[in-house]
Protein backbone atom coordinates (compact mmCIF):
# COMPACT_ATOMS: atom_id res chain seq x y z
CA UNK A 1 0.00 0.00 0.00
CA UNK A 2 1.28 3.55 -1.12
CA UNK A 3 2.18 5.92 1.83
CA UNK A 4 -0.63 8.39 2.18
CA UNK A 5 1.05 11.73 0.62
CA UNK A 6 -2.20 13.86 0.81
CA UNK A 7 -5.34 13.92 2.38
CA UNK A 8 -8.62 15.07 1.20
CA UNK A 9 -11.25 16.27 3.60
CA UNK A 10 -14.93 16.74 3.04
CA UNK A 11 -16.20 19.88 5.45
CA UNK A 12 -19.40 19.80 6.57
CA UNK A 13 -20.18 17.12 9.41
CA UNK A 14 -16.11 16.48 8.89
CA UNK A 15 -14.83 19.93 10.00
CA UNK A 16 -17.98 21.75 10.54
CA UNK A 17 -21.03 19.89 12.51
CA UNK A 18 -23.03 22.17 9.79
CA UNK A 19 -25.48 19.08 8.35
CA UNK A 20 -27.89 19.88 11.12
CA UNK A 21 -28.48 23.18 10.19
CA UNK A 22 -28.43 22.57 6.28
CA UNK A 23 -31.42 19.65 7.33
CA UNK A 24 -33.35 22.62 9.31
CA UNK A 25 -33.57 25.27 6.39
CA UNK A 26 -34.52 22.54 3.76
CA UNK A 27 -37.22 21.06 6.52
CA UNK A 28 -38.93 24.41 7.59
CA UNK A 29 -38.80 25.44 3.61
CA UNK A 30 -40.64 22.48 3.08
CA UNK A 31 -42.63 22.59 6.00
CA UNK A 32 -44.03 25.77 4.24
CA UNK A 33 -44.76 24.25 1.71
CA UNK A 34 -46.96 21.22 3.76
CA UNK A 35 -44.48 18.60 3.19
CA UNK A 36 -42.63 17.57 6.15
CA UNK A 37 -39.26 16.41 6.07
CA UNK A 38 -37.96 13.72 8.28
CA UNK A 39 -34.77 12.82 9.24
CA UNK A 40 -34.62 9.64 7.40
CA UNK A 41 -36.02 11.49 4.36
CA UNK A 42 -33.17 13.92 4.87
CA UNK A 43 -30.56 11.11 4.48
CA UNK A 44 -32.13 9.11 2.12
CA UNK A 45 -32.48 12.29 -0.75
CA UNK A 46 -29.90 14.54 0.58
CA UNK A 47 -27.13 12.41 1.97
CA UNK A 48 -27.68 9.70 0.36
CA UNK A 49 -28.80 10.43 -3.60
CA UNK A 50 -27.88 14.35 -3.41
CA UNK A 51 -31.60 14.84 -5.57
CA UNK A 52 -33.56 16.44 -2.81
CA UNK A 53 -36.41 16.86 -1.37
CA UNK A 54 -38.07 18.93 -4.44
CA UNK A 55 -39.86 15.82 -5.24
CA UNK A 56 -42.18 15.74 -2.58
CA UNK A 57 -43.94 18.89 -2.91
CA UNK A 58 -45.23 17.14 -6.60
CA UNK A 59 -44.12 17.76 -10.11
CA UNK A 60 -42.68 21.42 -9.59
CA UNK A 61 -41.09 23.31 -12.51
CA UNK A 62 -36.87 23.44 -12.33
CA UNK A 63 -37.85 27.21 -12.42
CA UNK A 64 -39.71 26.99 -9.12
CA UNK A 65 -37.50 24.47 -7.61
CA UNK A 66 -34.96 26.82 -8.45
CA UNK A 67 -36.76 30.12 -6.93
CA UNK A 68 -36.94 27.16 -3.86
CA UNK A 69 -33.55 26.61 -3.84
CA UNK A 70 -32.87 30.15 -3.37
CA UNK A 71 -34.91 30.79 -0.43
CA UNK A 72 -33.51 27.49 1.14
CA UNK A 73 -30.22 29.21 0.71
CA UNK A 74 -31.42 32.48 2.35
CA UNK A 75 -32.84 30.72 5.22
CA UNK A 76 -29.50 28.29 5.70
CA UNK A 77 -27.30 31.38 5.54
CA UNK A 78 -29.09 33.26 7.84
CA UNK A 79 -28.64 30.16 10.37
CA UNK A 80 -25.35 30.00 9.84
CA UNK A 81 -24.67 33.74 10.36
CA UNK A 82 -26.48 33.50 14.23
CA UNK A 83 -24.37 29.63 14.76
CA UNK A 84 -21.46 29.80 16.87
CA UNK A 85 -18.52 26.92 17.84
CA UNK A 86 -19.64 25.09 14.63
CA UNK A 87 -16.26 23.28 15.04
CA UNK A 88 -16.22 19.35 15.56
CA UNK A 89 -14.62 19.26 18.88
CA UNK A 90 -10.97 18.68 18.83
CA UNK A 91 -10.37 19.22 14.51
CA UNK A 92 -8.65 21.54 15.11
CA UNK A 93 -5.80 20.48 16.85
CA UNK A 94 -5.59 17.23 14.82
CA UNK A 95 -5.89 19.42 11.65
CA UNK A 96 -2.41 21.67 12.98
CA UNK A 97 -1.38 18.46 13.59
CA UNK A 98 -1.78 16.89 10.27
CA UNK A 99 -0.41 19.79 8.37
CA UNK A 100 2.97 18.94 9.65
CA UNK A 101 3.13 15.51 8.40
CA UNK A 102 1.39 15.40 5.01
CA UNK A 103 -0.30 17.42 2.69
CA UNK A 104 -4.68 18.80 2.75
CA UNK A 105 -6.78 20.00 0.82
CA UNK A 106 -10.94 20.42 1.44
CA UNK A 107 -13.87 19.34 -1.22
CA UNK A 108 -17.10 20.66 -0.52
CA UNK A 109 -20.11 20.27 -2.05
CA UNK A 110 -21.02 23.55 -0.41
CA UNK A 111 -21.40 27.17 -2.18
CA UNK A 112 -18.17 29.29 -1.72
CA UNK A 113 -19.82 31.77 -0.11
CA UNK A 114 -21.21 29.47 2.80
CA UNK A 115 -17.78 28.14 3.02
CA UNK A 116 -16.31 31.51 3.59
CA UNK A 117 -19.26 31.99 6.16
CA UNK A 118 -18.56 29.17 8.00
CA UNK A 119 -14.94 29.52 8.71
CA UNK A 120 -14.64 33.46 9.17
CA UNK A 121 -14.01 32.90 12.73
CA UNK A 122 -12.57 29.29 12.55
CA UNK A 123 -8.40 28.33 12.56
CA UNK A 124 -8.43 25.69 10.30
CA UNK A 125 -8.31 26.62 6.01
CA UNK A 126 -4.93 27.96 6.28
CA UNK A 127 -3.47 24.42 7.11
CA UNK A 128 -5.22 23.60 3.56
CA UNK A 129 -3.59 24.01 0.48
CA UNK A 130 -6.60 24.45 -1.53
CA UNK A 131 -10.43 24.53 -0.91
CA UNK A 132 -12.68 23.28 -3.64
CA UNK A 133 -16.48 24.53 -3.84
CA UNK A 134 -19.79 23.80 -5.45
CA UNK A 135 -18.63 26.46 -8.16
CA UNK A 136 -15.20 24.52 -8.76
CA UNK A 137 -16.65 21.41 -10.60
CA UNK A 138 -19.88 20.45 -12.69
CA UNK A 139 -20.86 17.53 -11.28
CA UNK A 140 -21.13 17.08 -7.15
CA UNK A 141 -20.94 14.02 -5.02
CA UNK A 142 -21.77 11.32 -5.71
CA UNK A 143 -20.31 12.13 -9.16
CA UNK A 144 -16.24 11.15 -8.56
CA UNK A 145 -15.04 14.84 -10.53
CA UNK A 146 -14.58 16.56 -7.14
CA UNK A 147 -12.34 14.49 -6.07
CA UNK A 148 -10.81 13.81 -9.47
CA UNK A 149 -10.11 17.93 -9.61
CA UNK A 150 -8.55 18.10 -6.64
CA UNK A 151 -6.20 14.29 -7.78
CA UNK A 152 -5.21 16.67 -10.64
CA UNK A 153 -4.39 19.98 -8.96
CA UNK A 154 -2.25 18.05 -5.93
CA UNK A 155 -0.18 15.86 -9.44
CA UNK A 156 -0.87 12.67 -7.29
CA UNK A 157 -2.28 9.54 -8.30
CA UNK A 158 -5.48 8.34 -6.05
CA UNK A 159 -3.54 5.66 -4.09
CA UNK A 160 -1.64 8.38 -2.64
CA UNK A 161 -4.53 9.80 -1.59
CA UNK A 162 -7.08 9.50 1.25
CA UNK A 163 -10.56 11.31 2.08
CA UNK A 164 -12.22 12.03 4.94
CA UNK A 165 -15.94 11.54 4.40
CA UNK A 166 -19.50 11.35 6.81
CA UNK A 167 -21.97 10.93 4.10
CA UNK A 168 -23.00 7.76 1.64
CA UNK A 169 -22.61 9.96 -1.22
CA UNK A 170 -18.95 11.56 -0.07
CA UNK A 171 -17.87 7.88 0.18
CA UNK A 172 -19.63 6.76 -3.03
CA UNK A 173 -17.39 9.86 -4.56
CA UNK A 174 -14.20 9.35 -2.91
CA UNK A 175 -14.79 5.23 -4.05
CA UNK A 176 -15.63 6.58 -7.76
CA UNK A 177 -12.49 8.36 -8.25
CA UNK A 178 -10.21 5.04 -6.70
CA UNK A 179 -9.50 6.92 -3.26
CA UNK A 180 -9.54 5.08 -0.13
CA UNK A 181 -11.82 7.06 2.02
CA UNK A 182 -12.18 6.85 6.24
CA UNK A 183 -16.12 7.85 7.24
CA UNK A 184 -16.30 9.84 10.29
CA UNK A 185 -20.36 9.00 11.14
CA UNK A 186 -22.49 11.81 11.47
CA UNK A 187 -25.53 11.13 14.29
CA UNK A 188 -27.82 11.05 10.92
CA UNK A 189 -25.86 8.41 9.68
CA UNK A 190 -25.64 6.12 12.79
CA UNK A 191 -27.24 2.91 11.05
CA UNK A 192 -25.35 2.96 7.90
CA UNK A 193 -23.40 0.67 7.16
CA UNK A 194 -21.03 2.24 4.82
CA UNK A 195 -19.80 -0.64 2.60
CA UNK A 196 -16.61 0.42 0.97
CA UNK A 197 -15.10 2.40 3.38
CA UNK A 198 -11.38 2.09 4.48
CA UNK A 199 -12.49 2.19 8.19
CA UNK A 200 -16.16 3.71 10.08
CA UNK A 201 -15.64 5.75 12.88
CA UNK A 202 -16.89 7.61 15.64
CA UNK A 203 -14.93 9.99 16.80
CA UNK A 204 -12.39 12.76 15.81
CA UNK A 205 -10.51 10.63 18.62
CA UNK A 206 -11.24 7.35 16.86
CA UNK A 207 -9.97 9.59 13.46
CA UNK A 208 -7.06 10.60 14.60
CA UNK A 209 -5.78 6.91 15.80
CA UNK A 210 -6.84 5.41 12.48
CA UNK A 211 -5.07 8.66 10.77
CA UNK A 212 -1.87 8.34 12.72
CA UNK A 213 -1.50 4.09 12.08
CA UNK A 214 -1.84 5.10 8.60
CA UNK A 215 0.90 7.76 8.41
CA UNK A 216 3.31 5.77 10.36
Amino acid sequence: MNRVQAILWDNDGVLVDTERLFYAANRELLADLGVELTPQGFFDWYLLDNCGGWHLTGSPSAEQIEHWRSERNRRYTALLHEARDLMMPGIDRLVAQLARQVRMAIVTSAYRDHFDLIHRDLPLRHHFEFILAAEDYQHSKPSPEPYLCALQRLGLAAEQCLVIEDSPRGLSAARAAGLRCIVLRHPLMASHDFAGAEAVVDSVAELEARLQALLA
